[in-house]
């Protein structure tokens, strides 16, 4: 009989909002990281070249760590669902009757009566023993597996896609208004990401605005005073 309780995972809506929420997060992080890498050296010269460079190789840099991090990570989860699945298999196989009271168990769990949960069991067993035990235990649908080339190509993406932001920002301006632009911009868009996660998660958007361009604003400004202190050592 199997003894494991499957990680819960979401399908249809919520896991499309799942996705576009992780998107938001991951241009929030280019945003907010490559912001902070050209204003620190924005502070510490005025000279368009380096703030490129620095600004590009960010970009590089984060969106192939963000891509690494969750193939790794959706790989790791995957390969745990495809155990799971094939130990589901060996137990439908080897012990079908424990399997099938198994099954009546958790239809009484969700608030049937035991006559009609053995019929559903019954029933469902019958068409497909394997799917209606994956459904209702584990939350698992086997054709629907998280592709992981999909999650680090949709992280890259998102990643690079904020911090793309911040890069024009700071070079499309004369070189005396670079940083106040890119200050002015970076906050905006942490405050419209911020304002779309909130809805997205059915949180206080106050709240969350607050974080992001707090902590924006935080790590520009921490960024862009050590970029001028090394500049005046240099």
């Amino acid at each position: 009989m199997s003894t494991h309780a499957g990680e819960p995972h979401d399908a249809g809506l919520a896991e499309r909002l799942n996705w576009l929420r992780a998107g938001v997060l991951g241009a929030n992080d280019g945003i907010v990281s490559t912001a902070g890498l050209v204003v620190g050296v924005a502070g510490a010269t005025t000279a368009a070249g380096p703030i490129a460079i620095a600004g590009v190789a960010g970009l590089v840099g984060g969106a192939v760590s963000m891509a690494l991090g969750e193939y790794v990570s959706v790989s790791s989860q995957r390969d745990s669902e495809r155990a799971l699945l094939a130990k589901e298999r060996m137990e439908l196989e080897k012990f079908p009757e424990q399997e099938l009271d198994e099954l009546t168990a958790l239809y009484v769990a969700k608030g049937l009566t035991e006559s009609t949960a053995r019929q559903v069991a019954e029933e469902l067993t019958a068409k497909d023993a394997f799917a209606a035990h994956v459904d209702i235990e584990l939350r698992i649908d086997p054709e629907e597996l998280a592709n992981p080339w999909q999650a680090a190509g949709a992280s890259a993406l998102a990643f690079t896609m904020g911090s793309v932001l911040p890069l024009a920002a700071i070079l499309m301006p004369p070189p005396g208004a670079r940083v106040p632009v890119t200050f002015a911009v970076v906050i905006l868009a942490l405050a419209i990401t911020g304002a779309i996660s909130a809805k997205l998660g059915s949180a206080a958007a106050g709240r969350a605005v607050a974080r992001l361009v707090g902590g924006g604003a935080a790590a520009m400004a921490v960024t862009y005073a050590v970029g001028q202190l090394i500049g005046d050592f240099s």
